[in-house]
């Protein structure tokens, strides 16, 4: 299964309308996976979960999380990480990041909505929360599927091959 390159990975996070499923974990034990708006500065996605949100209770408790974004079209590009959930600014300090908002939902919705939508949702406090995709602690797995010219047989990553068989390692 071909990894994505650097060039691949920051083009993909970067395209508009893929979202960012989080997942957290919820005080009595069961996991919770939401899916966000997100945006890339250089290597951290940030994300802004709303103060009364319960992913945001589950961040401040645990700030480990888990997050995937894929595509539902060939060549199927996926990344997952698992990181340590930075909080940038909580809930309360909007204004401070009031225009970096303005960019996350310009990824997401009509140019004329933008101002519409943060305007009309100003008094709803959101906390801005970071990834840091190159910290020592995070885990980040990368694929898609063949293109054109590369080898189609054998896509899967070996671990998922029986043992034995014509993909596998042993």
């Amino acid at each position: 299964m071909p990894k994505l390159t650097d060039d691949e990975l920051t083009a993909f996070l970067d395209e508009r309308e893929h979202l960012a499923r989080i997942g957290t974990v919820d005080d009595d034990g069961f996991p919770r996976v939401l899916p966000l708006w997100f945006l890339r500065i250089d290597r951290r996605l940030l994300f802004t979960p709303r103060s009364p949100a319960i992913i945001w209770r589950n961040i401040r408790r645990d700030p480990r999380i888990g997050v995937s974004i894929d595509e539902s079209s060939q060549p199927y590009r996926k990344v997952t990480v698992q990181a340590m959930c930075e909080v940038v600014h909580p809930p309360g300090e909007d204004d401070e990041w009031r225009g970096l908002y303005r960019t996350i939902t310009g990824r997401y919705t009509a140019t004329w909505f933008v101002d519409e939508y943060v305007d009309g949702t100003d008094d709803q406090p959101r906390a801005l929360c970071a990834i840091d995709l190159d910290a020592a602690t995070t885990r980040l797995s990368t694929w898609r599927m063949p293109v054109s010219g590369e080898d189609r047989r054998g896509v899967w990553a070996k671990r998922y091959y029986l043992p034995g068989t014509k993909w596998s390692d042993s």
